[in-house]
């Protein structure tokens, strides 16, 4: 297990970012991301109410205990940078482990989620020896869905997921290893 100066412990590593376990101490981070209206206008979430509530979320979250997997705090390797994060979800409610990716604005179109997604997938793949990923997001999020189609997922269905008119993309193990060889 690697960890950083800070004791957190590090799950992936790609040319430019770190993928590591969220902690409560990044509440700060979350509570700002959440913030930002354009950050998630097509997530069908709310803002934190405060630096404390995401705190307590954080604390709350048990995803890496209960899956052995979970969404990743990004940062930047040359400074450590919380820039958002990305990662592996299982959706109890249809079965599917969801990859899914946030980034606050100011790091939006310079690749990290598609960076941090590839490494993602791999992950889900190499290690947890998953056979399908799926992804969804609000079809007018055209900027989520194409970082989907950069990752050679492949369109499934539209429906409505959150309450949001959304898409659904999914690759397979086969696909993706082929791919990335």
């Amino acid at each position: 297990m690697v960890k950083n100066a800070l004791g957190m412990k590090i799950i992936l590593e790609t040319p430019r970012l770190f993928l590591r376990e969220i902690t409560p101490l990044d509440a700060q981070n979350a509570y700002d991301l959440n913030s930002d209206w354009e950050v998630i206008k097509y997530t069908g979430d709310n803002a934190f109410e405060s630096v404390e509530a995401a705190q307590k979320f954080l604390e709350n979250y048990k995803d890496y205990e209960k899956n052995g997997f979970g969404r990743w705090a990004v940062v930047l390797k040359e400074n450590g940078e919380f820039l958002g994060w990305c990662g592996l979800k299982y959706n109890e409610d249809i079965k599917e482990i969801d990859l899914g990716y946030r980034f606050s604005r100011n790091n939006w179109g310079k690749g990290y989620a598609t960076e941090s997604a590839k490494a993602c997938l791999e992950y889900g793949f190499s290690k947890l020896n998953l056979e399908t990923i799926i992804a969804r997001a609000n079809k007018e999020n055209i900027a989520s869905v194409n970082v989907m189609k950069k990752l050679n997922m492949q369109f499934e269905k539209t429906g409505d997921f959150c309450g949001e008119n959304a898409v659904q993309y999914r690759i397979n193990k086969a696909t993706f290893l082929n791919l990335h060889i």
